[in-house]
């Protein structure tokens, strides 16, 4: 397990979501390591749209897969992205919201702070102006 790491902004990465349980460590929170090939550095908040995309390039994440521990999701859910099916859907024009506080600093090789800061939400679920 990797040590304590950094967001986007430069703090102590926040924890993204424990309900249900995220991250590649499923620790809640978008840590990385080695281990990490899909980069899932992204805190996003789930919308039907994203989750039709997503299933659409062959990853559907609505369906639950008890055999892996994995719930399903829906959309309002919190979940750790990798980053590049993130920017793959900037470009489509259905890029879920991002919590900034809770993705990981490495998001940033792949994507523009300006990107994530367009999308981004305060923790509380207001948008950043």
């Amino acid at each position: 397990m990797p040590r304590p790491q950094r967001n986007v902004l430069g703090q102590m990465l926040e924890p993204c979501s424990k309900d249900p349980m995220t991250g590649f460590y499923r620790t809640g929170c978008c840590e990385t390591g080695d281990e990490d090939e899909g980069r899932h550095l992204i805190c996003a908040i789930m919308t039907d749209e994203f989750l039709q995309f997503s299933k659409s390039k062959g990853n559907d994440l609505s369906t639950p897969r008890l055999d892996w521990g994995f719930p399903g999701l829906k959309a309002g859910n919190q979940w750790c992205l990798c980053a590049l099916r993130w920017k793959e859907a900037l470009l489509a024009g259905c890029a879920p919201q991002v919590v900034l506080e809770s993705t990981h600093h490495n998001a940033l090789q792949y994507v523009t702070m300006e990107d994530l800061h367009a999308h981004a939400v305060h923790r509380g679920g207001g948008m950043v102006s």
